[in-house]
């Protein structure tokens, strides 16, 4: 073959994909291995994040939500996870690397009771992750105020999560859903997931203020029957 041949052929045969250019793997397939891979009887914090692996904190902290998008409650699981969340946001608000207490990552689960809620959540979650779109809105997602907001956002969430409304429908479900789209806005570089997480903060805090209210009148009514 002459120079001018073999020149020819290199401009005419495609090269090989990289495997940047490969296509990344979805969300809701990277939980859903996550999910399966939990181990029998009881799982920690330390294994979850394990299983998730060193993809980002808002994948993490994505999963840790997904339990909450159904009504179900598993005691102490607000608080663990909840408690997990707000130290990541803290975290990625400080731009240090991820710490968990060791006795916060030693408490255990039962990982039959997660994983039950876990897949049902995960409808949820796929039908959410379809709302988001990369690079929409994106001066919500740039610039150092912004950015601060935006995980202050994250870090208001999380104490929202850990409210003592467990018992309560839809108490924890919204400042999950409020965490996950502000997760997903993350991930994907999506303004408008952003702002629904901020909306979504806003409906858990206007909710909870009439729990609040409500059971400050009920509270007044039934101390005036009982002195009256």
């Amino acid at each position: 073959m002459s120079s001018y041949d073999a020149r020819l052929h290199m401009q005419t045969t495609p090269a090989a994909p990289s495997p940047d250019d490969e296509a990344p793997q979805p969300l809701t397939e990277k939980i859903g291995i996550a999910i399966a891979e939990l181990p029998e009887g009881g799982v920690t914090l330390a294994k979850i994040r394990d299983l998730i692996g060193n993809e980002g904190l808002m994948l993490l902290t994505a999963f840790l939500t997904i339990i909450f998008l159904v009504p179900v409650s598993i005691p102490g699981v607000s608080t663990v996870f909840g408690g997990a969340i707000l130290l990541i946001s803290i975290q990625r608000l400080l731009g240090r690397q991820l710490w968990l207490p060791r006795k916060l990552e030693q408490r255990e689960v039962s990982s039959d009771k997660l994983r039950g809620a876990f897949e049902r959540g995960l409808r949820w979650f796929k039908k959410l992750e379809k709302i988001s779109r990369p690079q929409r809105m994106p001066w919500l997602t740039r610039g150092r105020a912004m950015r601060f907001i935006n995980n202050a956002a994250l870090i208001l969430g999380a104490v929202l999560l850990m409210a003592p409304f467990g018992l309560i429908p839809f108490s924890n479900t919204l400042p999950a859903v409020a965490i996950l789209f502000l997760a997903i806005g993350f991930l994907q570089r999506d303004g408008v997931c952003i702002l629904l997480g901020h909306l979504s903060n806003i409906a858990t805090i206007i909710y909870f203020a009439i729990l609040i209210g409500g059971g400050a009148v009920a509270i007044q009514k039934a101390w005036h029957a009982l002195v009256s």
